[in-house]
């Protein structure tokens, strides 16, 4: 597993990401005994979770565009992440899109309640959930074991988004919201598309 751990952890969007949580957690966790702190960083985490459903299914799914510009974009956020599920490069999000987005919810949030020390909360538990995805997602595509019995299924059912039908399981760290939406199903009721691997191709 070392070698899993070291290439994770030093991949430049992953080693950024990190080194931005480690001072904001510091910084939180000074806070701790203070509740409205523990509800903040759960908001961050919450929020990050149930994003990772919506960006995935509604974005990243997104009807192939005619632009140029947005076809780039969208190729290199996902789309050809389907077409080589391996490739590290197409694993992780990219820092010019994560990053942006993180402090737009974190002025968001700064807006809602105008506390600085919840804001860094907030934001110390969306970047902790998003590392969290991140590593389950470095799993999902690498010959790795997960150790429980949910930490299998999770992964077992982001392999048949991938290679069975694109249109169903869009959890990468859990399936609840899936099985909310309708869109986790027995894969064997489920027939094999031949876009799972191009999603550029689809009608």
């Amino acid at each position: 597993m070392g070698k899993y751990y070291k290439e994770f952890v030093t991949f430049p969007d992953v080693f950024v990401m990190l080194v931005l949580f480690v001072p904001f957690m510091i910084y939180t966790v000074l806070h701790m005994l203070q509740f409205n702190t523990w509800i903040a960083l759960v908001i961050g985490m919450e929020t990050y979770a149930t994003s990772e459903y919506i960006v995935h299914r509604f974005l990243f799914h997104m009807k192939t565009p005619k632009n140029a510009f947005l076809l780039k974009t969208i190729k290199r956020l996902h789309f050809d992440h389907h077409v080589d599920p391996k490739d590290l490069n197409l694993l992780f999000l990219p820092l010019w899109f994560s990053l942006p987005n993180f402090f737009i919810g974190a002025a968001v949030f700064y807006l809602i309640t105008g506390n600085l020390q919840l804001t860094i909360a907030f934001l110390a538990g969306l970047i902790a959930y998003f590392l969290y995805y991140e590593w389950k997602h470095y799993i999902a595509h690498k010959p790795i074991q997960p150790r429980t019995k949910l930490g299998r299924n999770t992964k077992r059912a982001h392999l048949w988004h991938h290679f069975k039908n694109e249109n169903y399981w869009f959890g990468v760290t859990h399936t609840s919201v899936d099985k909310t939406f309708g869109t986790y199903r027995d894969q064997k009721q489920v027939n094999k598309s031949e876009t799972a691997r191009n999603l550029e191709k689809r009608a």
